[in-house]
């Protein structure tokens, strides 16, 4: 089974004990693929960051993989700035650019 969820608003310091506890329990509630909606990011920092890459880290260590979805223009200008978009190995989208 899959799993999907949506993050919504910032993906900050501020929030990160919150939606790593909701990123787990998404990734131990699917077999395969968790899938990430990100288009109503509006906000990402450092913190934020390293919750996703700790999320692909223990879903490849499960044997299961990690869906980054919809990136938002905030996402996708963190993810260049530091050149992360290798690491999760998606294409980045920002809704509306296709």
């Amino acid at each position: 089974m899959n799993a999907r969820i949506s993050i919504e608003g910032e993906m900050t310091i501020y929030r990160a004990a919150e939606l790593k506890d909701r990123l787990l329990d998404a990734l131990a509630q699917c077999d395969a693929v968790l899938e990430v909606e990100l288009s109503r990011v509006t906000e990402i920092d450092t913190a934020g960051l390293q919750l996703l890459m700790l999320i692909k880290r223990e879903a490849s260590s499960s044997g299961r993989e990690l869906r980054l979805l919809a990136h938002s223009r905030p996402v996708v200008a963190a993810l260049e700035l530091l050149n992360l978009a290798g690491f999760f190995g998606e294409p980045l989208l920002v809704e509306g650019e296709a």
